[in-house]
């Protein structure tokens, strides 16, 4: 062989050896960036599937584990939850036994929200104890997102709820005990005014919500609070994660705070810091008066990174994760 032409195959010798190890290379290092990426998403879904709620509802808790456990995803999950609440006649707040309007009618609000973005929604229902299932209904049934009064319970009616009295005997002795004095107005931490606001993430990663009230006790007929409002009481995104409101709705409605929460915690803030921000919107404005009034907020995020935060001590959190059901008193702003 001449020289030139030894050169020649040498050269291209040299350089097939070398592309092939470079493939060589190329493929392990695929190999091991989609390793990687596997264990980032084994390590993202650690702790899950996860459910929180607000106050002091272990049972509640429990009922939505149980449902993710047994393979259910986020949305049964809160709804179940809620449910067992709404069903809960020692529960003044929410559901049938719920505390009455200054009429003494026991009037409903709720709310849901899906890893989609759906969301349906009842307001001033009566006479239906599961405004949460309801309001699923509304979201999955009809193309509305909020249905009010006489025409959320006529189509109830026509899904199968049954209509049934919701003022307990317990409730109307409260109700009629008030009327003495007949006062009006909101008490820090005193059951009037509460919510069971509830998120979970199911073992897929996928975010839902739920908010269901009875409203404020004693309130003139026919108040809306922020439960039932998409992005007030509730909003869930399921690429950033999703929050829930408690307290005194007007004010959470006046700063849209859940869905401030989640677009804080999508600018990059984590759940406490968003929750804290939130609080801070409201507690902030020229001439509050935040030291006579509760809020609360509840946020997760994607990864499962939880966060609550309120105006007053006493707030507390129910969390169920890695098996454990606790309730959590939350940090609060007013601390003179």
């Amino acid at each position: 062989m001449k020289r030139r032409k030894f050169i020649k195959a040498a050269s291209l010798t040299s350089m097939g050896l070398t592309l092939g190890s470079t493939m060589v290379n190329c493929d392990e290092s695929t190999t091991e960036i989609a390793a990687l990426q596997k264990e980032k998403v084994i390590a993202d879904l650690k702790g899950l599937p996860l459910v929180i709620a607000t106050w002091h509802v272990k049972e509640a808790t429990a009922k939505a584990m149980e449902v993710l456990q047994a393979g259910g995803n986020s949305l049964d999950a809160v709804e179940q939850g809620c449910k067992l609440e709404e069903a809960n006649e020692k529960n003044q707040t929410v559901g049938k036994g719920g505390l009455p309007d200054r009429d003494g009618n026991v009037t409903l609000d709720a709310s849901i929200m899906d890893k989609h973005g759906n969301c349906g929604s009842v307001v001033y229902l009566q006479n239906i104890t599961h405004a949460v299932s309801l309001a699923r209904k509304v979201m999955e049934d009809t193309p509305h997102v909020m249905l009010a009064g006489e025409g959320a319970k006529q189509f109830a009616i026509s899904k199968g709820f049954q209509p049934e009295e919701l003022l307990t005997e317990a409730s109307k002795k409260a109700w009629e005990k008030w009327k003495i004095e007949a006062k009006y107005k909101p008490i820090i931490n005193i059951e009037n005014h509460d919510t069971i606001g509830m998120l979970a993430i199911d073992k897929n990663g996928d975010i839902a919500g739920a908010c269901t009230s009875s409203g404020l006790a004693y309130k003139i007929g026919g108040r809306v609070g922020d439960s039932p409002i998409i992005g007030s009481g509730l909003f869930v995104d399921n690429e950033i994660g999703g929050c829930v409101a408690t307290g005194l709705g007007e004010e959470v409605v006046k700063t849209v705070g859940s869905f401030l929460v989640v677009e804080l915690m999508r600018q990059g803030k984590s759940p406490q810091q968003a929750c804290e921000e939130a609080i801070g919107r409201i507690v902030k404005k020229p001439n509050s008066n935040y030291k006579n009034f509760q809020v609360g907020y509840i946020a997760v995020n994607k990864k499962g990174e939880t966060g609550s935060y309120s105006i007053h001590q006493w707030f507390s959190v129910t969390k169920f994760q890695d098996g454990i059901n606790e309730q959590i008193q939350s940090d609060y702003y007013n601390k003179t």
